[in-house]
């Protein structure tokens, strides 16, 4: 591992109480991502996130969307106060915001998020009562690179919990979110050592292509 500043840095976006966040934090501390956290933004003043980021000792950036009249304005900000940290990777960890073409090509290839569902099922809000709605017998998350299509990022990774009779949205959540802690790790970690690239819409893995919906976290291989 190298020094702290030839590691790569990541930005970390969220709007939440930043759960995957300390996940990350924790994976960078123990090596397990072998990177640094350069910054930690949101959207939100008084997010748990940035709590979370201040007990760290990471920089944060807080821009309340609310001060912003256009999705287009908020984002040039955001570009704006991310580029003295020069972040080589982005991640969405909660970050309740539809980010505009504009910040996504900055950013292309090199922009990860993770969303509730076994993608593509259930894109957008409220998926796991949406899982439970359909009957679904298996739910999960992916960590998927981001485009303009929303929650539509080809797939890196997914996990997946069965459904029990007696979940209800809020159980579900809890389980997914433990399946969440485990896999966006492990994705950062491969983008950071080279072995995980978005290049022309298709992703690879130490150079091979990738099946359409990513791998399963049961069978992939740290």
């Amino acid at each position: 591992m190298g020094t702290a500043d030839s590691l790569p840095r990541l930005a970390i976006l969220a709007s939440g109480s930043g759960s995957n966040m300390q996940a990350i934090v924790d994976a960078c501390n123990d090596g397990t991502i072998p990177a640094r956290i350069t910054v930690v933004g949101s959207n939100r003043p008084g997010a748990g996130v940035l709590e979370r980021a201040h007990r760290a000792g990471i920089p944060q950036v807080i821009l309340d969307h609310r001060d912003y009249a256009t999705r287009d304005a908020f984002d040039r900000a955001m570009l704006a106060e991310l580029e003295p940290h020069a972040p080589d990777l982005v991640i969405l960890a909660g970050f309740m915001r539809i980010l505009t073409p504009l910040f996504i090509a900055s950013f292309r290839g090199r922009l990860l998020n993770i969303h509730p569902s076994l993608l593509p099922k259930y894109p957008g809000l409220k998926s796991h009562a949406r899982a439970l709605a359909a009957g679904d017998r298996e739910h999960g998350a992916t960590v998927h690179f981001v485009t303009e299509e929303l929650d539509g990022g080809p797939p890196v990774l997914q996990a997946s919990v069965s459904v029990m009779p007696e979940d209800n949205a809020d159980t579900l959540a809890a389980k997914v979110l433990e399946l969440e802690h485990r896999i966006y790790p492990q994705a950062i970690a491969w983008w950071v050592t080279g072995r995980l690239r978005l290049t022309a819409g298709e992703v690879t893995l130490d150079g091979k292509k990738m099946p359409e919906t990513g791998i399963p976290y049961a069978q992939c291989k740290t």
